[in-house]
Formats: structure tokens, C-alpha cells, sequence
């Protein structure tokens, strides 16, 4: 079996534990006081998965990887940053759980599974994984910017 070509039941099981990891991990988030290296951290940690590139297979065009990039950043940070708040809790500051993260974490998740059938039609399977990744990573990394400057501007507040 071709290890790069897995099948729509695996990626469907593999994918929903993605999703609940994070909605699990983002209950976690809410629920205990937020540093600026709990902000930074997710991001940096994703970043080696930018490893990937070195296998030949997963190699995509540069004006693909930097478009994938700007897609999740402009297109895929907006919902997560207009459901996510730091709020001060005396003199420290939390995540303010939004009911809507949920929702826009599944709608994002139907978004992929519909883009990935379309995507497969011109690029191969590992390829089209590579791309999402740059996708999440564009928008991670801006709605995390966007947390870091709210948790900066929240800290130079009288508390």
C-alpha cells in the first residue's frame, strides 16, 4: 500500500481526532491563565512540521506554499480571532470561552474536507496535505500574533 494515499475512512478518523484534540485543547486553554508563552509556543512548535518539505513528495510550487500561507491568514485567522478574547482576571488574564469556537472549528473542518476533494483533482494526496498545513499554519500564526499584541495592550493597562 502506497503509504502517501490513505484512504477516506483513515483520513476521515485521523482528521476528528484532530478536531477534538483541539476543541479539547482549547477548553484547556480556557480554563487556565494565559502567558505570553503559552501564546508563543503552539505556533514555534507547529513550525517544525515545516520539516515536511524536505521529502520530494510533498514539495509544492513556492507561489502555492506562499498562497496557502496568505489564504489561512487573511481567510481562515479571521473567525478564529473574532471568537477568541483575552480577557484581565486580576493580574492575570484568560482566554473568554466563545460557543461559537466550536462552530467555527467543525465549519472550518467541512471547508477542508470540501477543498480537499476539489484540491486532489490537480495535486497529489501528500501534496494537498502539505498544503492544508500551510493553511493552519498561516492561520495560527496570525491569530496568535493577534492574541499577543491584545495580551501586550492588556498588560500595559493599570490592573
Amino acid at each position: 500500500m502506497d503509504p502517501t494515499h490513505l484512504s477516506p475512512a483513515v483520513y476521515l478518523a485521523v482528521s476528528l481526532a484532530g478536531a477534538a484534540a483541539v476543541m479539547t485543547w482549547r477548553y484547556r486553554e480556557t480554563s487556565t491563565p494565559v502567558t505570553l508563552r503559552s501564546l508563543v509556543l503552539p505556533p514555534l512548535g507547529m513550525s517544525t512540521g515545516l520539516l515536511m518539505f524536505v521529502a520530494p513528495e510533498l514539495r509544492v510550487p513556492l507561489a502555492w506554499a506562499l498562497g496557502a500561507l496568505a489564504f489561512g491568514a487573511v481567510v481562515f485567522a479571521w473567525p478564529l480571532a473574532k471568537s477568541s478574547k483575552l480577557t484581565r482576571q486580576g493580574a492575570s488574564f484568560v482566554m473568554q470561552r466563545s460557543p461559537a469556537f466550536v462552530w467555527i472549528l467543525l465549519a472550518l473542518l467541512g471547508a477542508r474536507f470540501a477543498l480537499r476533494s476539489w484540491m486532489e483533482q490537480w495535486v497529489s494526496q501528500a501534496q494537498t496535505g502539505a498544503l492544508f498545513f500551510l493553511v493552519a499554519f498561516g492561520a495560527i500564526v496570525r491569530w496568535r500574533v493577534s492574541l499577543v499584541r491584545e495580551f501586550r495592550r492588556l498588560g500595559a493597562q493599570p490592573g
